[in-house]
């Protein structure tokens, strides 16, 4: 759990970062989201973007994708697999394929400018509730916890780097343990709409989710000959 901003009375506040170029959307968002009270950190530049993104004090993310020095599909690449912490996008880049990009690298939510700052606020509120909605839905097996609601896999302190696709493969595979699964049942669970669903392309992200699980945890995810994968969580000796 992120540190929170107190304010006078000794009441919490969320602690947003905002990742934004343009002075008057930044303005905009400093006045709305105060208002509604968060507590709010700003960055004009992809680099410090970057590393205040990777710093765990924070709650959620504002990520504009159009920026000096690095883009936000970088911000959100390079965060992908180490943190945890919700990123809605903001952005005029609408088009589909950017909106889509946008979630396959690792956002929560997409609001496209210009934008009503009462969605906005809602919309970051809905992800604070889901973060703190009660306990979180965990699976461990081998020397692995994998944190199905924050999208992370660790082993011990270590986060391991998985990319959307691989975790869409293990989180659809560990929360129906013991069944098979069929490649095109894994695709349209796992990959996106638009996306390759061959079952060559399921079998090149299994075979890369294994590689990153290491020996012990990979050996839970068995091949099932002519039908697909299936999870066990102690595989046979």
């Amino acid at each position: 759990m992120s540190t929170e901003a107190k304010t006078e009375d000794g009441e919490t506040r969320p602690q947003i970062l905002v990742v934004e170029d343009d002075l008057g959307v930044v303005e905009g968002l400093l006045r709305g989201l105060r208002r509604a009270g968060f507590d709010v950190t700003v960055a004009m530049a992809g680099d410090e973007g970057l590393a205040l993104a990777l710093d765990p004090r924070f709650d959620a993310v504002v990520l504009d994708l159009m920026l000096p020095e690095r883009d936000g599909f970088e911000i959100l690449e390079a965060m992908r697999g180490r943190m945890s912490t919700p990123v809605v996008v903001l952005s005029a880049r609408t088009e589909l394929p950017s909106v889509l990009r946008a979630f396959d690298s690792g956002a929560v939510d997409f609001v496209g400018k210009p934008f009503w700052m009462e969605e906005l606020v809602a919309r970051l509120r809905s992800r604070l509730a889901l973060r703190d909605a009660g306990p979180r839905r965990t699976v461990e097996f081998a020397d692995l916890v994998v944190d199905l609601d924050g999208r992370v896999v660790r082993r011990g302190d270590e986060e391991l780097a998985l990319t959307p696709h691989e975790f869409n493969i293990l989180a659809c595979l560990t929360e129906r343990a013991g069944r098979a699964l069929t490649r095109p049942q894994i695709a349209d669970m796992a990959l996106a709409e638009g996306e390759e669903h061959s079952d060559r392309t399921v079998d090149s992200h299994v075979s890369r989710l294994r590689r990153k699980l290491g020996p012990a945890a990979a050996a839970c995810v068995e091949t099932v000959w002519g039908i697909g994968y299936r999870f066990r969580a102690r595989p046979p000796a």
